[in-house]
């Protein structure tokens, strides 16, 4: 079986707040993305997930508790657990610009990676107890905001104790994730005392990587790199959304093409035989121990990709320009 991993990064906005807008706001945009034709965020995501038996595992960041307190997520925390799926650990330490006590003595950075081990291990340490203070089982993964991870993120997570990590996205090797992985790493492997789970995609072009996130893949693509990964027996593979990303970019109004994509996402993943639709909490660290596999992408197609080129034209043109009426 290959474990389907639907990861949710679930997130208050940085920008919104620089831009004055209170919490109940940010939260009413950002985690439950309302508009005036519906909620697209957390919960309706989750009614998707539960309508096909599936689970998702909300990578939720607490470290608006320092600008705002802790109070908002509890709910949050609830919602997510109360109805069957898990809450893991995510960061954007932006927020620290904004906070009334820095746990790292005023220090500031755009990602966890820009931190010292010692003040790595301090964030963490931290954004843990918020989460598991709020009602979060205890935290077994970890994935870093815009992944901006480095190798000492993976040595501050296994000195607290948490087991996976997910901040490997190949699209940003090099850049932001300065974790030194090997871009055509698929499997889990264990790295630095934890085990790190890439986030899985297809090659769109020869030597490309395409990221397996609903704005960045058509269903079609998304299709096809699960059924590949099903076909070649990989352990796992890894999906990533946000809470807001069912919405256009200003998070103004739905982009129905994205959530088609959500849906049938869900729908392939309920009726494709071979896939589990799991939790960190469900996978085993026998995963990295085996003998090492050669495992590939699913191949570039020029069709898939030009199709998929036309399809984000017309949805840019539909949802984001607002040149005929959403």
């Amino acid at each position: 079986m290959t474990a389907l991993l639907i990861t949710v990064d679930t997130e208050l906005s940085a920008s919104l707040h620089q831009r004055g807008l209170s919490l109940e706001e940010n939260l009413r945009r950002s985690i439950h993305a309302e508009t005036g034709a519906g909620a697209y965020g957390i919960g309706w995501q989750m009614d998707l997930l539960d309508r096909q038996g599936l689970k998702g595992v909300f990578f939720l960041d607490p470290l608006p508790a320092l600008v705002h307190g802790a109070d908002f997520l509890t709910p949050i925390v609830g919602e997510i657990v109360g109805r069957g799926h898990e809450v893991q650990l995510h960061i954007h330490t932006e927020w620290l610009a904004w906070a009334r006590e820095s746990p790292v003595e005023g220090r500031q950075g755009r990602n966890i990676g820009d931190f010292s081990l010692a003040d790595q291990v301090a964030l963490l340490g931290l954004a843990r107890r918020l989460l598991e203070d709020a009602g979060a089982p205890p935290i077994r993964a970890f994935r870093a905001g815009n992944f901006g991870a480095s190798d000492d993120t993976l040595r501050a997570l296994a000195q607290i104790g948490i087991a996976w990590d997910s901040s490997v996205n190949p699209a940003y090797l090099g850049g932001a994730c300065r974790i030194a992985a090997d871009r055509g790493q698929i499997g889990a492997q264990r790295l630095h005392g934890v085990i790190e789970l890439p986030v899985s995609g297809i090659a769109d072009r020869p030597g490309g990587f395409r990221p397996a996130q609903i704005c960045a893949m058509s269903a079609a693509e998304m299709r096809a790199g699960l059924r590949h990964a099903v076909r070649n027996g990989h352990d796992a593979f890894v999906v990533v959304t946000h809470s807001f990303e069912m919405l256009s970019r200003d998070r103004a109004r739905p982009n129905q093409a994205v959530i088609g994509r959500f849906a049938q996402l869900c729908q392939e993943a309920a009726r494709l035989p071979g896939v589990e639709c799991a939790g960190f909490r469900d996978l085993s660290p026998a995963l990295a121990e085996g003998p090492a596999r050669v495992l590939d992408r699913a191949a570039p197609s020029r069709l898939r990709t030009g199709l998929r080129m036309a399809q984000q034209a017309w949805a840019t043109w539909r949802y984001e320009r607002r040149l005929v009426p959403a």
